[in-house]
């Protein structure tokens, strides 16, 4: 019997669940926009919390702090679809017949494609933990990443880690004796793993690798640096010398380095991790001719004093320059480290079509008739932003 398959409304409700219910890190990541964020033509603004400095004493006249409050964008970038035609004697199939046909394969390519722009935000995140180019085994090495979490105060709820298959399976291992409850649908339930040193955990086949730039030399930091006093979320020029030389792509973007004597701090207390800081390279770098000299631009910015302060002292001239080596870049965050928003695309006036959105995934829906083919053709399209929203949220687990 034929039903209301036709309905532009009922497919794209279909199409909008499916993407949903096929997501990992789509599913796992903050995109509830509908209080904090404002459309602004293709970018959406959003403030950062502000942080103040704990001071001692009855008298404040000179402990009065100015409000330093910083604002981010995410761009509206990514448009994907997929279109499709079939004969139109399908037209009569049930809705469950065509989801399970069309709709279904057809959103489950789109949401693979926002769990890989997920994904890529690993170039974004400049904390790392775990051996490059070794998979983690054992419940201390994978649970380690929830160490690095803790030391940047990083709030205990919502926190999740995504693992990519080798890491998955080993995991899965580990956690073997566990009774595992079910928490989602969808994809989401299929890939998660168990809770794991306070991490719910999850495995995605668009986890990264990070191949790293050139990196030969004997890197260090020339002359003085000056700390900033701005946005540590600003990118930060380095300069340094003892590449090898005239060398392309000497850094790229995602390399993650370390300064000998720039120690990390708990963004909460102020004091020392104990552990160098590491920055993540924001843009590619060539080295120059003579003494291979670079000027790479790294996050976070260097700040030694204040409420955003996060490194106890600039590295100094003749500082030691490490470069990490290639590795899976596996993801420990919380949820609010990323983020996803969808925008709902406009119907063209005269076209038979649909806009939904479920669970704040928007997703569009248009359908035309071909004459030549006796087809119906059919197009999905999803328009939407990732960021790295707070990168010190988050951690890269190193395969």
């Amino acid at each position: 019997m034929a039903n209301s398959f036709a309905t532009p409304t009922i497919i794209a409700k279909e199409a909008a669940l499916q993407v949903v219910n096929n997501m990992v890190m789509g599913n796992l990541v903050h995109r509830d926009f509908k209080n904090e964020f404002v459309k602004i033509g293709s970018t959406v603004t959003y403030r950062k919390p502000v942080k103040f400095v704990a001071n001692s004493g009855a008298d404040i006249t000179s402990q009065i702090q100015d409000v330093k409050e910083y604002t981010d964008t995410i761009t509206v970038d990514q448009r994907w679809n997929v279109a499709f035609s079939i004969p139109t004697q399908d037209l009569t199939l049930s809705i469950e017949k065509i989801s399970e046909r069309y709709i279904a394969p057809a959103s489950i390519r789109l949401a693979n494609r926002i769990d890989a722009s997920l994904c890529g935000l690993y170039t974004s995140v400049y904390n790392t933990e775990g051996t490059a180019g070794t998979t983690p085994n054992t419940f201390a090495l994978l649970g380690a990443a929830s160490r690095k979490l803790n030391n940047y105060a990083v709030p205990m709820e919502d926190r999740r880690l995504v693992l990519n298959p080798a890491a998955h399976f080993q995991a899965a291992d580990v956690l073997k004796s566990l009774n595992i409850p079910k928490t989602a649908e969808g994809a989401l339930r299929r890939n998660y793993i168990g809770p794991l040193a306070d991490m719910d955990t999850y495995m995605c086949q668009n986890i990264k690798s990070h191949t790293k730039g050139v990196g030969t030399g004997t890197p260090l930091i020339v002359g003085t640096i000056t700390a900033s006093t701005g946005n540590p979320n600003t990118a930060f020029a380095v300069t340094t010398d003892g590449w090898t030389n005239d060398t392309t792509g000497i850094v790229k973007a995602g390399d993650i380095l370390t300064f000998a004597g720039c120690y990390g701090v708990n963004p909460i207390s102020g004091d020392s991790t104990g552990e160098l800081q590491e920055f993540v390279v924001t843009a590619d770098a060539n080295s120059g001719a003579t003494t291979g000299p670079a000027t790479i631009n790294v996050l976070p910015a260097m700040v030694v004093t204040g409420a955003y302060k996060t490194c106890t002292a600039v590295p100094a001239d003749n500082a030691v320059i490490t470069l990490k080596a290639n590795h899976v870049s596996n993801l420990a965050f919380h949820k609010n480290a990323f983020a996803l928003v969808t925008c709902p695309l406009e119907v063209p006036q005269d076209a038979s079509g649909s806009m939904m959105t479920y669970k704040d995934v928007s997703i569009r829906y248009i359908k035309w008739y071909d004459g030549r083919t006796d087809e119906q053709i059919f197009r999905l399209d999803v328009l939407y932003g990732v960021k790295c929203v707070y990168p010190e949220f988050a951690a890269r687990l190193c395969g």
